[in-house]
């Protein structure tokens, strides 16, 4: 496995940890970093809500390195409370294909860190719905 995957690992597990913000808002049980285009890893954690107005930690990633003057992705690593389930949501995949609609199909996602096991986005959603 190529070290920057380690080097996203370690950077999702430095963010890493659930804690309760208040009775309706709990955040950090899943982390998630992103690699840019660049070169450079942003991390973000889930935050979840009762009202469903959260956020997936790929996301929040994501949202960080759009923050930091970035929009492509190369790689994406979650850490889950299943260590073999890395695949990010309908949502997270959602909004990779259209921040890079002519692209996507080439973002690695790292499925079981264990395991080594890494798909595509394209892979994984191989037909957007605007196509």
């Amino acid at each position: 496995m190529e070290q920057i995957w380690k080097d996203m690992y370690d950077a999702a597990e430095a963010v890493l940890g659930a804690r309760k913000i208040s009775d309706y808002v709990t955040c950090g049980e899943v982390s998630a970093a992103v690699l840019s285009k660049s070169g450079k890893i942003y991390t973000g954690v889930c935050i979840d809500t009762c009202s469903t107005l959260g956020i997936c930690a790929e996301r929040n990633a994501i949202f960080n390195m759009i923050t930091n003057g970035e929009q492509e992705i190369s790689k994406v690593l979650c850490i889950s409370p299943n260590p073999s389930k890395g695949a990010p949501c309908g949502a997270c995949r959602e909004l990779m294909v259209q921040l890079m609609p002519e692209s996507y199909k080439d973002i690695e996602i790292m499925m079981d860190y264990e395991a080594g096991r890494i798909m595509t986005l394209g892979e994984l959603t191989p037909e957007w719905w605007i196509g």
